[in-house]
């Protein structure tokens, strides 16, 4: 019997021995596999200056001016653009907490935000920095043109910098399809009716081009029809000059978009003008105020979301 129990005494602490080896092996996998994890993996890619390499943990991010693009990703960055007082107002129930980095990226504002990227579009020469001087405050991408110009594209390629290509895909085939229901619904409830928007600012109007702005999205996305004096600006300039109240009576739009903030002195001066009230559209009570114009006077899924939603309001109630 006390042989027995020897034999159960050896048996038992040899069952702990391995338990305890296990144990260690375990943890050791353990957190081998936590360190792996915590290994930032890095992405490379080409921008307008050549490859660029960004590491996958960045969380400090400044884009000025496509911040649109970064919050359809739900990406937030660190500073927001501003160009003196004015902001990309669409934008604010986002960003109203951010500070603003000015347009031209001085250097010392960009050093203040301690960024872990910088997104920077091909036009160098608009910034205060060289691309030399941004690199070494942090990693720094530069768009090419065809990225810059296109929301598109800035979507796809900041899914790839941030490893969220999957997130960018549907928010582009999301946008698709709410393109195609509107254009079906504005079909159904204006057919062939022309519609403009005119952007009133102080004293000054301004006719949307057709490829000015989310102009772009009235027209060559939705498909809605253009009035003649639209087509007869043709493709937009850099410049954008305004039309006099005189020209704005030649405008034959069956709807009219006026943009403008709240006290804008246009507004009253085409209340008060007969050559004006004797359009088309005003005649028709066909003029609809949007009070911010600023997601119509940018370009990006977000804006282009919002115009989106303020034409299918306003015409096919």
């Amino acid at each position: 019997m006390y042989i027995n129990f020897k034999k159960n005494v050896a048996f038992y602490l040899m069952l702990v021995g391995l338990l305890i080896i296990v144990t260690a092996c375990s943890d050791g996998e353990s957190n081998e596999s936590e360190n792996d994890s915590d290994k930032s993996e890095e992405v490379t890619l080409d921008s307008e200056m050549g490859e660029v390499t960004i590491p996958s943990d960045v969380d400090r991010v400044i884009a000025p001016y496509h911040e649109d693009a970064l919050l359809a990703l739900d990406i937030t960055p660190v500073a927001k653009w501003v160009i003196g007082t004015s902001i990309q107002d669409y934008l604010e129930n986002d960003l109203s907490e951010l500070p603003g980095i000015e347009w031209n990226l001085p250097l010392e504002q960009v050093l203040n935000h301690e960024p872990d990227l910088i997104i920077l579009e091909n036009n160098l020469d608009s910034y205060e920095g060289t691309y030399e001087d941004y690199s070494k405050i942090a990693s720094t991408y530069v768009m090419d043109e065809q990225t810059t110009k296109s929301w598109r594209n800035q979507i796809t390629t900041f899914g790839k910098i941030f490893g969220k290509e999957n997130e960018a895909k549907k928010v582009l085939a999301d946008y698709d399809v709410k393109v195609a229901e509107a254009s079906e619904q504005l079909k159904e409830a204006i057919g062939d009716e022309t519609v403009a928007a005119i952007w009133v600012a102080g004293e000054q109007f301004f006719l949307f081009e057709h490829d000015r702005h989310s102009a772009e999205v009235l027209y060559d996305v939705l498909g809605v029809h253009q009035p003649n004096l639209v087509s007869e600006l043709g493709d937009s300039e850099l410049q954008w000059n305004p039309l006099s109240i005189e020209k704005l009576s030649e405008l034959d739009a069956d709807h009219v978009f006026l943009l403008a903030t709240e006290g804008e002195q246009g507004i009253e001066m085409l209340e008060n003008s007969a050559v004006w009230q004797s359009t088309r559209a005003a005649e028709n009570g066909n003029i609809y105020r949007i009070e911010d114009p600023s997601n119509w006077t940018n370009k990006g899924l977000i804006a282009s979301q919002q115009t989106i939603d303020e034409v299918l309001n306003a015409l096919a109630e």
